[in-house]
């Protein structure tokens, strides 16, 4: 597969000229946008290719043809070609987008209708030879807007941006850079790809590591075989950098009681906080994984769409679960890991020996009590189901048709995503005849044993049962 990842690199000095060299772009994207919905009929269907020579059968003179419907070249002389093109293929998405819109809105008419499509926030891609060239290891030609022509400059590139580039970025491709302005800071965004081969394991083979992405506990991960052995145990509580965080939010709060609006220092400093959170987080999890060996990471399937309620609700609002699932799977893919989501549904509310619904601690919702009375961590809980459902799910769907309908009769829940555990793994191993030996949670002579839980410091363990 392709990895592709993107390092920016401050440009200081030649903001005016980079505002004018955007806005032209942007000018050009409305033009040919207009064009496009003007002849849709024309473009309707075409592939990229085909849209470009279209378009410029349209707009773009030449010798052999003179005259054109719509001239370009009246508004937007010397305009460099390669951008121009860039510019139609931009122009292409934005209607191709509107017409798919437009038509759903039609036959279902529910909310507001689509606007008209334009360019927008688009920022234009500098491509090398024709519009970038480097000059040595620290500056760069770059082909502008200025003075009323299009014309080449030579930028300065931060020290520290091109070594950082050159260190960690010399075994990748280099793809054309594009400029990006962030608040009033303008940069270069230089974009690497590689490529790497994702093991390919079996799935009786696999150890894996599931993940429980928590609000109390920043992570809960669980190293798992195919058969249900649970290997390791480790948790991350990180409550030093959240209760920064609760401090930031409550100086923000404080500041709107008193009239308040935009406090970008209080707000930044928040941002920074919770930055550091989800990548500590991400470094946990993949450190258990490398060191575990592990062949896949698997992780729940969040959706975080929709209002939040409750006293706490704040905490859900400023959770970056999915920031944190997209470094891992970024990490995850370079190492040459795959990582898998699966449906978080009940994983916390069922017990993962079988038998039912758990009760939540009302004092401490890390902590939860099973119906035989068993004492548990509810995100420990949450983690070896998240682990077993992969694992039926993976061997399910690559078993015969008829030996899953002799499995799903005998183990219906393998049929329903949200109502595995990881006593429904053991019963379907047990019923594939490949069934290992049980963990100690299962073990019929420890039933009555509570996991022994230790802090040290702000992370929490938990080294097993109490004999």
């Amino acid at each position: 597969m392709k990895i592709l990842t993107s390092y920016r690199v401050r440009i200081q000095g030649y903001g005016s000229v980079l505002d004018d060299t955007v806005a032209v772009y942007r000018k050009a994207v409305d033009f040919f946008i207009a064009v496009m919905m003007e002849h849709w009929d024309l473009f309707k269907g075409l592939g990229q290719k085909d849209v470009l020579k279209e378009c410029e059968n349209l707009c773009i003179s030449t010798a052999k043809r003179p005259t054109v419907l719509h001239d370009f070249s009246v508004d937007f002389y010397k305009f460099p070609s390669y951008l121009r093109r860039a510019a139609i293929n931009a122009a292409f998405g934005a209607v191709s987008s509107y017409k798919t819109r437009i038509a759903q809105w039609q036959v279902n008419p529910q909310g507001k209708e689509p606007g008209l499509p334009k360019a927008g926030r688009i920022f234009p891609a500098f491509y090398k030879g024709q519009q970038f060239v480097r000059e040595g290891r620290y500056c760069a030609r770059i082909k502008v807007f200025i003075r009323n022509t299009w014309d080449w400059v030579t930028i300065p590139l931060r020290k520290t941006d091109v070594d950082y580039i050159s260190l960690y970025c010399a075994a990748r491709d280099e793809l054309c850079p594009a400029i990006r302005k962030r608040g009033k800071v303008w940069s270069l965004d230089f974009s690497f790809e590689e490529k790497v081969k994702l093991n390919e394991t079996d799935i009786q083979d696999q150890v894996i590591v599931a993940v429980d992405l928590g609000i109390n506990n920043a992570a809960t991960a669980v190293v798992m075989r195919s058969d249900g052995t649970v290997m390791e145990r480790h948790f991350l509580r990180l409550s030093r950098e959240k209760d920064s965080l609760e401090r930031a939010l409550g100086r923000i709060r404080n500041a709107q009681r008193h009239g308040a609006k935009r406090m970008p220092r209080l707000w930044g400093q928040a941002k920074g906080i919770n930055d550091d959170i989800a990548r500590k987080t991400a470094a946990f999890i993949l450190d258990i994984a490398i060191k575990a060996g592990a062949h896949v990471v698997v992780m729940e399937h969040l959706d975080l769409k929709g209002r939040k309620r409750g006293s706490k609700r704040w905490r859900l609002h400023h959770w970056r679960a999915q920031y944190v699932q997209e470094m891992v799977e970024s990490k995850a893919h370079r190492a040459k890991m795959r990582v898998s989501r699966v449906c978080a549904w009940g994983t916390s509310r069922l017990a993962f020996d079988g038998s039912g619904r758990v009760t939540r601690d009302a004092d401490n919702y890390s902590l939860c009590s099973f119906k035989t009375g068993k004492r548990y961590h509810a995100d420990l809980n949450a983690s070896l189901n998240l682990g077993a459902r992969y694992f039926i799910r993976e061997r399910f769907k690559s078993l015969p048709e008829t030996v899953r309908q002799a499995l799903s009769a005998k183990v219906p829940e393998v049929l329903h995503r949200s109502t595995c555990t990881l006593c429904s793994l053991f019963r379907f191993c047990a019923e594939l005849g490949t069934q290992g030996h049980l963990v100690s949670e299962l073990n019929p002579h420890r039933a009555k044993a509570v996991p022994r839980i230790t802090k040290e410091g702000s992370r929490i363990h938990s080294d097993g049962f109490a004999g």
